[in-house]
């Protein structure tokens, strides 16, 4: 009787389908959660307060809905409210050079 040895590729590709479920499920929604989490503390520290607000609630909007697009939209809109608001401000002429 002949004797098959697996090559690595092959034992690699098995012990995912053999994993328990539990486990993989729950390491995986520790890790997004916790990437949630900084994405969060990092929108918080990083955008004033309405503005972080709003990006949360497209954030949690997108989860809740199975749609990344929701989010993706939210900063989008918000990306051409900054881009008007500075046009607005160098139309105005209040925009002061760093430089002096």
């Amino acid at each position: 009787m002949e004797n098959k040895t697996k090559s690595i590729l092959e034992e690699l590709t098995t012990v995912r389908l053999s994993k328990d479920h539990e486990n993989f499920v729950e390491s995986r929604a520790s890790h997004i959660i916790d990437s949630a989490i900084n994405l969060i503390h990092f929108i918080r520290e990083s955008f004033d307060e309405k503005t972080a607000y709003l990006l949360e609630k497209k954030f949690y909007s997108a989860i809740k809905n199975l749609n990344a697009d929701k989010f993706s939209k939210g900063v989008t809109k918000l990306k051409e409210l900054k881009h008007i608001k500075n046009s607005l401000t160098l139309k105005d002429g209040e925009l002061e050079d760093d430089d002096e």
